[in-house]
């Protein structure tokens, strides 16, 4: 029994920080790599919600959205709980729960849309209402941000030539002779 007890406490003192590693928050898991857009609502039928989505399909905003590395997270608040998807998959009860402490929200009325940089850092903050919501401004402030001017920066930069060898590299008199 001794032996049981104490190969059960060795293995949970191994394993026990690779499953907290592994339960990250979904923020952390984006951090340098996306730009998570969340929007927490009252209801999946939210008009700031649906308004949302239905501008995300349009192929201008949509091409926007993916070229800026952005990831769409939703929050609802149902009969049986709070209800988060991230890109219309489901989270489990503890990522949306990871999400919502990670935001460190107050309490307000309305339907929040929070912009999140690759830094981990909130960019933008809106309420609405009062606030309206428009995708230019977000993508607007994603486009001011260093990270972004770095990297339309490196889109930009022309590769490097090799230097030419051979028979094409030699003038014209070369080879002739």
């Amino acid at each position: 029994m001794l032996i049981r007890s104490l190969t059960l406490a060795t293995l949970m003192a191994f394993t026990g920080p690779l499953l907290a590693a592994d339960n990250r928050g979904p923020l952390e898991q984006d951090l340098g790599k996306f730009r998570p857009l969340i929007v927490i609502a009252p209801s999946s039928i939210d008009p700031t919600q649906v308004k949302l989505k239905k501008d995300l399909e349009e192929a201008g905003n949509k091409q926007k959205f993916t070229e800026r590395n952005m990831v769409l997270y939703t929050v609802n608040y149902t009969n049986i709980g709070t209800v988060g998807q991230r890109d219309g998959k489901d989270l489990g009860a503890q990522d949306t729960n990871a999400l919502i402490r990670a935001l460190k929200l107050s309490a307000s009325t309305g339907t929040k849309v929070i912009l999140v940089g690759k830094d981990g850092e909130k960019k933008v903050e809106k309420t609405v209402p009062p606030d309206t919501l428009d995708l230019a401004e977000f993508f607007a402030a994603i486009d001011k941000m260093p990270m972004a001017e770095k990297e339309a920066a490196a889109a930009a930069e022309p590769e490097p030539t090799a230097p030419v060898t051979g028979d094409a590299g030699k003038a014209p008199q070369e080879l002739n002779d």
